[in-house]
């Protein structure tokens, strides 16, 4: 009875080390940068980016027009008229405020929309290159401490590339 256990698995052991399993890496970072989409909608953003701050500083530019106006007339105003005066800048002062918030989550908003298909097409080349090359899994090297350790593993990054026409 032993000898058969033993002999069964032996033979699984053998069976399973002689399939050897094929793990590739690449660096998922290098992949995107390398496409020229990545480059269009980096642009893009810059352009969106460039945009939303000609907003703020529009808004900024107006509370110090605002400001100034209201300094000069401090000393001919009614304090009533005053108080109403610094409760409107402090207001705009606020909604400044609350536009830097938004559009920190508008650019990465703008971001996600931009570089999610292209993101999606560089998955979907990986997928395509595991599945007809046989790998069993493939392993981002890009992201710190993820791979520590590659033996076998064969960089899937040219084949990538050649899948998505990039030289």
């Amino acid at each position: 009875m032993i000898r058969y256990f033993l002999g069964f698995s032996l033979l699984v052991f053998v069976a399973t080390t002689g399939f050897g399993q094929r793990f590739g890496h690449l660096n998922f970072g290098n992949l995107l940068s390398e496409m020229p989409a990545t480059a269009v909608a980096e642009k893009q953003l810059e352009a969106y980016n460039k945009e939303q701050l000609a907003i703020g500083e529009g808004m900024a530019k107006k509370l110090q027009a605002d400001f100034a106006s209201a300094e000069a007339k401090a000393s001919t105003i009614p304090p009533v008229e005053l108080r109403k005066l610094e409760a409107q800048l402090q207001k705009d002062q606020q909604a400044i405020r609350a536009f830097e918030q938004q559009m920190a989550v508008n650019l990465e908003k703008k971001r996600r929309e931009l570089l999610g298909p292209i993101i999606k097409q560089a998955k979907d080349a990986i997928a395509a290159v595991g599945r007809e090359k046989g790998y069993q899994m493939i392993f981002d090297s890009s992201l710190f401490n993820s791979l520590l350790f590659t033996g076998e593993g064969t960089d899937v990054l040219p084949l990538v590339k050649a899948k998505l026409g990039i030289q």
